[in-house]
């Protein structure tokens, strides 16, 4: 990809990865202080504007970069949840973890709105072409991180979710796993076997919302 492609492609992808990847965070958020934990409230982190949740290594700087291989990775700055002061801790986890992952099909909805009234629209141009990209990178962005998310693996929200779902004995067996969680999935993501994972679902849903654009 020559210096012009590469700036065409930041250019697509910045939107749709920043607000991806920061509203997952705010989702989260909101969750909590809905379900009683004002923590992440009180930090400002209920806010809609990305400055609050960037981080700029890992929101900005390795999903650009992991982009370009297939396979979308990245974080914004962790959302603080004091699990202790939900209303139902072990029962309000699942809805606090499962937030972020929402927030992110919510979004790729939006983005699959967005392209289908540019593509009825029977516009065109550079404007119009750019715009229907973005969209398109809405789309898989936010397909792919809340899949990702759902990965019943701590500390990912769909491990969360696991440990709120399992009986207390075996929640807190599992919950032990935490500190080794984010070396086992790079080990997946670097070996091949998330992508394996993954790869079939994001496939079928994104196949899924082609249909209903007409691709």
């Amino acid at each position: 990809m020559d210096l012009q492609g590469i700036i065409v492609y930041v250019a697509v992808y910045a939107i749709p990865v920043v607000f991806a990847i920061t509203l997952h965070e705010a989702g989260h958020a909101y969750a909590a202080k809905y379900f009683g934990d004002k923590t992440a409230w009180m930090m400002g982190r209920t806010s809609l504007n990305p400055a609050k949740h960037i981080d700029p290594l890992g929101t900005i700087v390795v999903p650009l970069l992991t982009a370009f291989t297939g396979f979308l990775f990245g974080w914004a700055k962790p959302v603080p949840v004091n699990f202790e002061n939900l209303r139902d801790p072990k029962r309000d986890m699942l809805w606090v973890a499962a937030a972020g992952p929402g927030a992110n099909l919510a979004m790729a909805t939006l983005w699959t709105a967005l392209a289908k009234i540019l593509l009825v629209s029977g516009g065109g141009g550079i404007a119009w072409e750019f715009w229907v990209r973005v969209a398109d990178a809405g789309i898989k962005v936010n397909l792919i991180l809340a899949i990702l998310n759902l990965l019943p693996l701590l500390p990912l929200d769909g491990g969360r979710i696991l440990v709120s779902l399992l009986p207390n004995r075996l929640a807190y067996q599992y919950s032990r796993l935490e500190p080794f969680g984010m070396v086992i999935l790079l080990l997946l993501m670097f070996s091949g076997v998330l992508s394996g994972l993954i790869g079939p679902v994001y496939k079928a849903m994104l196949g899924g919302v082609y249909a209903l654009l007409g691709f």
